[in-house]
């Protein structure tokens, strides 16, 4: 049964094995992060720890048995209550309610850690599995998410209120 953890150093080498393994499944319906973020990925990840112990943000990744990541879930601007939600989810779990129910767990975890009372995410036209995910767990749509939002993709804002 795979566990949704807190992101910490140790988690590093099989983050990079996640986002390496799975670019060309990812790069199908989000930009992909270019070569520059696999060269500096130490420096990177380093850099979103600090970020999470400063409170701005709370980084997760799903975590297999073996120790291997299925997915990246993220808590972003964290601020008065609310917060942005980010995830990917490897190739491999896809179409099995992984996503779904990771995103329920940390939709109850932002609440009674973090405080959180309110999560938005943002999801392209094109990513229909990302869309049926945040309706799965509880989302609804609230208005247009630009190319802006998107990495230059266009798409739908999508609100959760959180119950304490």
């Amino acid at each position: 049964m795979p566990s949704l953890m807190r992101l910490h150093a140790g988690h590093a080498p099989a983050v990079l094995a996640f986002e390496l393994a799975n670019r060309a499944y990812f790069a199908a319906s989000i930009p992909d992060r270019g070569d520059d973020f696999f060269d500096r990925f130490a420096d990177r990840y380093d850099a979103l720890l600090a970020e999470q112990d400063a409170g701005v943000c709370a980084f997760y990744a799903l975590v297999a048995e073996d120790g291997s990541v299925l997915g990246r879930f993220n808590l972003y601007d964290l601020e008065d209550g609310t917060a942005k939600l980010g995830y990917r989810v490897a190739e491999r779990a896809a179409g099995r309610g992984v996503a779904t129910a990771a995103v329920r767990e940390l939709c109850r975890t932002a609440t009674a850690i973090h405080g959180l009372r309110e999560l938005r995410a943002a999801t392209s036209h094109q990513n229909a599995a990302s869309r049926r995910v945040l309706i799965k767990a509880g989302f609804v749509p609230v208005g247009p998410a630009t190319p802006a939002d998107l990495d230059g993709q266009s798409g739908t804002w999508y609100r959760h209120d959180l119950q304490p």
